[in-house]
């Protein structure tokens, strides 16, 4: 039975929160407040002069077909990225967690990519599947499959996916492979007992026991696609060939700093917002209820 802590007066609890807040209101709410306020003016390029221009920035921004564009490719590639980490990492911990010869150099090789800048985990993919250079590249067109991310949309598309999924997969599996090692082994005996089999007893014993993991890194999947991949996307391919893998957030960064258009960059950073914290919400009242804690 767990000791419920009390404090006797409101100094110390404050005193204990107030760097978290601190933290939190630097580093997300006045970003955020800024951000809003932002989408609301008309800059120059240079900041000399600046007008209110209410509603307009986020209007435009809504009938652009670029951002259109960007949005969907921000669904496939989130979809993507979220359930290829979420699947190969589940199915990697369940391998470590087997009773294996060397079982501990595997899971520790399996962690390292997590230690990977992300635009060092972009490079290494860019020299695998560089077509004329790369290994797998080369392999790919030997055997007839005409590969060139530079010029092909949907090459780029799988190469910027796979270098975002093996970035992400280390971090799956630490999670997936303590919540399998949490789960009590007589449960797992009485299953068998039962006549279960292996496959039966992961889908009606071990996966809803996983679910608040699991559930917990969908969470963190999609907040990782939709911001944290933008240094793989800029060293592989630069949004590129033809705007084919320009995101979301690779489009705020390209309008705000190199179009110099700080307005419409801003709009796109709060619609981007409004977007994860819906799908958050949205996850935490649907996707929940099927959580068992």
């Amino acid at each position: 039975m767990q000791k419920k802590v009390i404090f006797r007066g409101r100094l110390l609890p404050i005193a204990l929160l107030a760097p978290q807040l601190a933290v939190t209101f630097v580093f997300f709410f006045w970003p955020a407040g800024q951000a809003i306020y932002q989408s609301l003016l008309r800059e120059d390029a240079f900041g000399f002069s600046r007008e209110f221009v209410g509603l307009e920035n986020f209007q435009e921004v809504l009938s652009d077909p670029t951002w259109l564009n960007a949005a969907m490719n921000t669904v496939v590639f989130s979809g993507c990225v979220a359930g290829l980490a979420l699947g190969l990492a589940l199915f990697l911990a369940v391998q470590a967690d087997k009773s294996l010869r060397g079982a501990t150099v595997y899971r520790s090789l399996l962690i390292w990519p997590y230690a990977v800048a992300p635009a060092v985990a972009a490079v290494l993919w860019l020299f695998l599947f560089q077509p004329e250079v790369g290994m797998i590249g080369r392999g790919l067109r030997a055997i007839g499959v005409p590969w060139d991310y530079r010029l092909n949309g949907n090459h780029a598309m799988i190469l910027v996916v796979i270098a975002a999924v093996w970035k992400q997969i280390a971090y799956n599996f630490i999670f997936f492979l303590a919540g399998l090692q949490s789960i009590p082994a007589s449960v797992l005996e009485a299953a068998a007992i039962d006549g279960a089999r292996p496959a039966r007893r992961f889908w009606t014993v071990i996966f809803p026991l996983l679910s608040p993991t699991t559930f917990f890194l969908l969470v963190v999947n999609l907040t990782y696609a939709f911001f944290e991949t933008f240094g793989i996307i800029h060293a592989l391919t630069n949004g590129g060939p033809a705007k084919a893998t320009e995101t979301l957030i690779y489009k705020v960064y390209v309008d705000g700093v190199e179009n110099l258009n700080l307005g419409q960059s801003a709009a796109q950073s709060v619609i981007l917002m409004i977007i994860v914290i819906a799908l958050t919400a949205i996850q935490f009242r649907a996707v929940e209820k099927k959580v068992h804690y």
